[in-house]
């Protein structure tokens, strides 16, 4: 498990642990029209599609822009979207030489995917295909809540992380975030939508810090101060 306010783990509300990265004057910036409620006026996406260690063709940039389009319709909410590509110039790393970083933030969530492929266009495929994933589990996600109000204990069955490592461990990044309220169903939720695999959050019901984590059966557990 990844040590608390390291590396590359989700935290709570607010921005993410990384916000959406400014625009370089290069990037193109494109709105796109996304998926709205039947009857209703579809709002703009704004859709960013820059590279890094790499060149971006208009044919690849269109593309990008239509593709991603395309999955937003998945779910509507989608307010800005930033497609970064980026070229890994390793001859070991041939079948992922290039990587797709899709970062968004949908109705206050943030939404991360990564993937990579043997080419671009495909490197994009991998990364909507996970995209897609998460707007759908976000979607089934918001319909449960409704359905099912009221407060679900996350942490019946655990006190504590089951994990230990016996090598010592080395500090080699720190991200420093700002910390919104959430409730414990959003904090799970939006760890989800990072993918990561533990979440530090300030808990609106009891106005302390918690940390959701995922158990080795795949059920939440939820650490908090006595």
């Amino acid at each position: 498990m990844t040590p608390l306010g390291v590396a590359s783990a989700g935290v709570a509300g607010g921005p993410p642990l990384r916000s959406l990265r400014p625009v370089p004057p290069t990037v193109d910036s494109r709105p796109v029209r996304g998926a709205d409620a039947p009857g209703q006026k579809e709002a703009p996406v704004e859709i960013r599609v820059h590279a890094t260690r790499m060149s971006l063709s208009d044919s690849l940039r269109d593309h990008t822009t239509e593709k991603i389009g395309h999955a937003t319709r998945v779910l509507d909410g989608a307010e800005t979207i930033d497609v970064e590509y980026r070229e890994e110039r390793n001859p070991r790393l041939a079948d992922e030489r290039y990587r797709v970083e899709v970062t968004s933030l949908v109705r206050g969530h943030v939404v991360r995917v990564e993937a990579s492929g043997a080419d671009e266009r495909s490197a994009l495929d991998f990364a909507i295909d996970k995209y897609e994933n998460r707007l759908r589990r976000m979607k089934e996600r918001m319909v449960d809540r409704h359905r099912r109000p009221g407060e679900k204990r996350l942490n019946e069955e655990s006190a504590g992380v089951e994990e230990s490592t016996d090598h010592a461990l080395q500090i080699d990044r720190v991200k420093r975030f700002v910390v919104k309220p959430m409730t414990p169903e959003e904090a799970a939720l939006q760890m989800e939508l990072l993918g990561h695999s533990f979440y530090l959050f300030l808990n609106a019901d009891t106005d302390q810090y918690g940390v959701l984590y995922r158990r080795r059966g795949g059920n939440l557990g939820l650490i908090q101060p006595q």
